[in-house]
Parts: structure tokens; sequence; C-alpha cells
């Protein structure tokens, strides 16, 4: 018995080979696509983290040197006062 070839057995073997690699890829293709928009968020949200550390830090600077200013404009007043 032998295996003859018809235009209907073709398209039936395309078209098995067409699903078996969509199976296969389609999954591949989608985690590849969530995995780099979750790194791209993660980047993102990386670079504001920098950004708000940075900022914290210029904001404690900032609170010491009003804390300093406020204890030097303390003491003067004290010292005016004990005159």
């Amino acid at each position: 018995m032998a295996f003859k070839l018809t235009s209907k057995n073709s398209i039936q073997i395309v078209f098995t080979i067409l699903i078996f690699a969509l199976v296969v890829f389609i999954p591949k293709i989608y985690l590849r696509n969530n995995i780099y928009y979750v790194s791209k968020d993660i980047n993102r949200l990386y670079s504001h983290y920098i950004s708000l550390k940075e900022e914290n830090k210029f904001l404690q600077q900032q609170l010491e040197d009003a804390k300093f200013k406020n204890q030097i404009s303390d003491s003067l007043m004290l010292q005016k006062l004990d005159e």
C-alpha cells in the first residue's frame, strides 16, 4: 500500500504543520512580550525610585539646615533676653 500525495493530503499536512507551529511558538512569543513589558515597568519604577531617593536626600539636608538655623536663632534670642 503506497501513500499517494494528493492536493487534499498536502493541504492537510500543511495545516497540521501550521497548527503545530502556532501551538509551539505563540506561548513563547506571548511570554517574551510579557517579560519585555514587565522589565520596562521595572526600569521605569527603578528610575523613579532613584530620583525619589535623591530628592529625599536633598529634603533631609534642607531640614538639617533649617534645624541648625533655628537653633542659632533661638540661642541668639536667648542671649538678647539674658542681657
